[in-house]
């Protein structure tokens, strides 16, 4: 007998609430419902998805709910996911878990208390090729890095006029840049490599003074109250790290690379050979020997059984970011259901995160070499 779908529920009406929600469906789950930051902002995504709008967040606690999806802005993450877990509910947190490092250890503490299922959303983990690099490091063929670098660029903000509430410190937290995208590199580079990053000297930058930014409160009112305000937190992050084993390793980070719509991309540079990934071309990665340079593709004989596992079309056929988003949400639900697919980043995963934002965050305003904590 088929089990009953994971029924869930979402908080948040924006751009990543609606790849959650596809994602939840493509993984066989049932949404009841979703929650706004005030009554009717959720009205018309609970409509498209034929699910419920719920009132507040007691009504939702209160619903037959297995698990809840917290989409929201940064500063909500904790009092959302704290309410979810003492309720008994299992919780999908988005990134960065918390902005500040003692509220996402108190997350993870609460959800390991609990007995309950707590992910983050670093999805990147989940392309193929991704999963056939890491084997194949796994497995040897690299050899001892030498050096490990990239970036990961965006343009969603190089207009002036350009801003929503991460632009805000108090909504989004201290780093915008760096705690947005510049950890999923961090995530990713770690995951596949095996290293863990120690420390780090890091540079931010902003490129415009002033944006728009939306009041807070009039936001949680429904009203369109807009001003210009200073900008506290970076367009750009350049960090420099030495991990736990003493590889030099670097990323560029920026919200105003003009052309970049979303490109992670990573090279990781080892004694016997170099693996190189760009998140805007993810069917293929590059590799790099003394015998020459070669493109292996997803799909390509033989697969390792990670890649296989996520490959569920025919080589050519590409599979792309919410592919990734919707085999992260079938292992939470796999996860939820008892068994725990190899990968799978928890809010443990989520605190590492926080650690290296906030060393990054205070290195860059100290210009001292800083140490990332909990790192052995």
């Amino acid at each position: 007998m088929r089990p009953r779908p994971i029924r869930t529920a979402i908080i948040g009406t924006g751009m990543i609430a609606a790849v959650h929600a596809r994602a939840v469906r493509a993984a066989g789950g049932e949404i009841v419902g979703f929650l706004g930051s005030r009554a009717g902002r959720a009205k018309h995504l609970a409509a498209q998805w034929d699910a419920a709008e719920f009132v507040d967040l007691k009504a939702l606690l209160g619903a037959d709910v297995d698990l809840v999806q917290v989409c929201t802005p940064n500063s909500t993450h904790v009092a959302y996911s704290k309410a979810s877990l003492r309720s008994g509910k299992h919780v999908i947190c988005e990134k960065p878990l918390a902005t500040s490092v003692k509220d996402a250890e108190q997350l993870a503490d609460l959800a390991i208390s609990s007995n309950l299922v707590a992910t983050v959303p670093f999805v990147y983990r989940y392309h193929p090729i991704i999963r056939e690099l890491r084997a194949r490091r796994i497995g040897g063929e690299f050899g001892d890095w030498n050096a490990l670098h990239g970036s990961y660029t965006q343009d969603w903000l190089l207009h002036p006029g350009a801003g929503n509430w991460r632009v805000d410190d108090k909504a989004g937290g201290a780093s915008r840049a760096f705690a947005d995208i510049g950890s999923h590199w961090c995530d990713l580079v770690e995951f596949v490599s095996g290293e863990r990053i120690a420390s780090t000297s890091a540079v931010f930058s902003t490129a415009f003074p002033n944006r728009p930014v939306r009041s807070t409160a009039a936001f949680a009112q429904g009203q369109a109250s807009t001003w210009w305000a200073p900008v506290r937190t970076e367009d750009i992050a350049i960090a420099t790290f030495i991990t736990s084993n003493g590889v030099p390793a670097n990323v560029i980070v920026s919200q105003v690379a003009a052309g970049r719509r979303n490109r992670l991309w990573f090279e990781l540079d080892g004694s016997k050979g170099s693996a190189a990934f760009d998140q805007e071309n993810p069917e293929t990665a590059w590799l790099g020997g003394l015998d020459g340079v070669r493109i292996t593709a997803r799909g390509t004989q033989p697969l390792s059984p990670d890649q296989s596992r996520l490959s569920y079309l025919p080589a050519g056929h590409a599979q792309g970011y919410q592919d990734c988003f919707n085999a992260f949400v079938a292992d939470t639900f796999s996860a939820i259901r008892g068994t725990r697919p190899e990968g799978l980043p928890d809010f443990t995963d989520g605190v590492r995160a926080t650690r290296v934002i906030d060393a990054v965050a205070r290195s860059s305003a100290s210009r001292a070499w800083t140490d990332v904590a909990g790192t052995a």
